[in-house]
């Protein structure tokens, strides 16, 4: 799920920082099909365009820290 994305991510995020520095790219397959102020502006602008589950949505910063996130959710078990 993904994988492939994120992957292409990792391989070039030297190159990518040069180019998107602090923005949210989006990518499909092996490239870059967009880049954005925003996680909402990018999630805004490829689910218009493209299925959900079939892109990445990427925070393109130095380091590990973007990639590393948590979701929360209001559910509660009892």
């Amino acid at each position: 799920m993904l994988d492939k994305e994120f992957k292409y991510y990792l391989d070039n995020q030297g190159e990518l920082l040069k180019k998107y520095n602090n923005r949210f790219i989006v990518i499909v397959g092996d490239k870059v099909v967009g880049d954005y102020d925003s996680y909402e502006q990018a999630l805004f602008q490829s689910v218009g365009t493209y299925e959900l589950g079939t892109f990445l949505i990427q925070e393109c910063t130095e380091g590990e820290d973007a990639y590393t996130q948590t979701f929360h959710s209001r559910v509660v078990f009892a």
